[in-house]
């Protein structure tokens, strides 16, 4: 690793995802989506991208702690958001599917979104924004590569 000044990289992702959060559910407040809160909201966001998946995968395309996740879902099965279903050719395996109740939020939650991101990258360029997350792509690279090997 090359000798650099002190960086404050990871301090101000973790503040943006502070302030984010707190902005994001103000939105979902003010747009009277109470099904669920900011990070099941995360959850649904995947499932809603693609649904039917293993659990293993749900955790890895969230970041979120297998066991963290699990809790997650126990809550979100009990509000009707998701169900737990057993693979067909594997009964070890669990896949989380969305209930008709969270599909019909995907709408609403969409709208919030974008106005998340208008928040996020006002005043950017397109240029901007794709070399932005580019650059967060290439630190969570790093995150998980890392991860893999502690």
């Amino acid at each position: 690793m090359r000798a650099i000044r002190k960086t404050d990289g990871g301090f101000l992702i973790s503040q943006i995802k502070q302030v984010g959060s707190r902005i994001f559910e103000k939105l979902l407040a003010d747009a009277n989506v109470d099904a669920f809160n900011g990070a099941q909201g995360r959850i649904l966001y995947v499932l809603w991208q693609t649904e039917n998946i293993p659990i293993v995968e749900l955790a890895r395309k969230t970041g979120l702690a297998k066991t963290t996740l699990t809790s997650m879902l126990d809550r979100m099965e009990n509000a009707g958001l998701v169900t737990r279903v057993f693979d067909k050719s594997d009964r070890r395996q669990i896949r989380i599917t969305l209930t008709e109740n969270a599909r019909a939020l995907s709408d609403e939650y969409e709208k919030v979104s974008m106005k998340m991101n208008g928040i996020y990258y006002a005043g950017f360029t397109d240029e901007e924004i794709i070399a932005f997350e580019k650059t967060l792509l290439r630190v969570l690279d790093n995150l998980n590569e890392k991860e893999r090997t502690i």
